[in-house]
């Protein structure tokens, strides 16, 4: 059992924000699986995200890896908040859900909030059910980089957040972090984090309670020869994907993950800010066996997430994961 602020995470293993949480009849199979913890979305938008043909996935050959140039949930926020009524409505089980969510726009997130607390706030037993994840780095969406690369594209967000939690602290929020490869990086996140906290009564918070570290490695190239099977589609491409460049996920990002959950697991734990201390890491990338579960939790993540190993085996990949817990 892990549990971040209020949110309960038995056992503490999730899905990934991720293309096979997208639809009632997956999010059904994680919610009903005893090997998850909590449900995580597909990230929502407001109103959904216009997917075509180009967006799409493939594993590789050699490895169980993928890339992916998918980009958000084509069904609206509204959409995963009545399928999550219907769920926790049911009462056979006290699983929270993290809805995943982005937008375009500081002041359309602000809309997103606003109708997930108004949902939360329906049923009192609820608010200890529901956190929210800000997806701040998918690589694919063109004309829109990831935010959390530039720090001051992503206050704007942060803003938002960090007004709802002090309106109410009972949210809990976590953040979506793409990988990251320079010592600055990590140490401009943690002293971008850290602005927000807050003294209240003597006992400093900080609307952020989790990192989710690490979501895909954009600008990655796979052939088409690097994947199991090429169907007629494919044939007439040399790449794996449509547009050829997409997010690497699974195995081939394991070792930047893993560095990357050490490296904010150490320097979190050497914060001089009591509340940045409190922040827990959810480790994924590449955690496709018990070892890589292992090696998430000697790296520092206290709840490890997949969604590779999950878009190749279904739900049963939990329970590849856990025969080693």
């Amino acid at each position: 059992m892990v549990l971040i602020r209020s949110i309960d995470v038995s056992p503490p293993m999730v899905n990934c924000s991720c293309a096979w949480a997208s639809d009632y009849q997956q999010l059904s199979g994680l919610y009903h699986c005893p090997y998850t913890g909590a449900v995580t979305t597909r990230t929502a938008t407001l109103d959904g995200f216009e997917e075509d043909e180009s967006h799409t996935v493939a594993f590789m050959k050699d490895s169980l890896s993928s890339l992916n140039s998918y980009g958000y949930s084509p069904l609206p926020l509204y959409e995963y908040l009545a399928w999550i009524r219907e769920f926790l409505g049911e009462g056979s089980s006290s699983k929270p859900f993290i809805i995943s969510i982005t937008e375009s726009s500081a002041e359309r997130l602000a809309e997103m909030l606003v109708a997930v607390q108004q949902f939360r706030a329906s049923n009192s037993t609820w608010r200890s059910r529901i956190a929210v994840e800000f997806n701040s780095s998918c690589p694919n969406i063109k004309g829109h980089p990831p935010p959390s690369y530039h720090l001051p594209s992503l206050k704007p967000y942060l803003d938002v957040f960090a007004k709802a939690f002090q309106d109410d602290p009972t949210l809990t929020i976590g953040l979506k972090l793409p990988p990251y490869i320079i010592a600055t990086q990590f140490r401009d996140v943690i002293d971008c984090i850290s602005s927000y906290t807050r003294t209240d009564s003597g006992n400093p918070t900080n609307p952020i309670a989790y990192f989710t570290c690490t979501n895909t490695l954009g600008n990655s190239l796979v052939f088409a020869d690097q994947t199991p099977t090429l169907d007629a589609k494919t044939d007439m491409s040399p790449f794996a994907v449509p547009l050829g460049l997409g997010g690497l996920a699974g195995e081939a990002i394991h070792a930047l993950s893993l560095g990357n959950v050490y490296t904010f697991s150490r320097l979190l734990a050497e914060s001089d800010d009591p509340a940045m201390r409190e922040i827990i890491i959810i480790g994924a990338g590449g955690v496709t066996s018990p070892e890589a579960v292992q090696r998430m939790n000697r790296a520092g993540a206290k709840i490890v997430g997949c969604a590779t190993l999950l878009g190749k085996e279904g739900v049963k990949a939990f329970e590849i994961l856990s025969r080693s817990l």
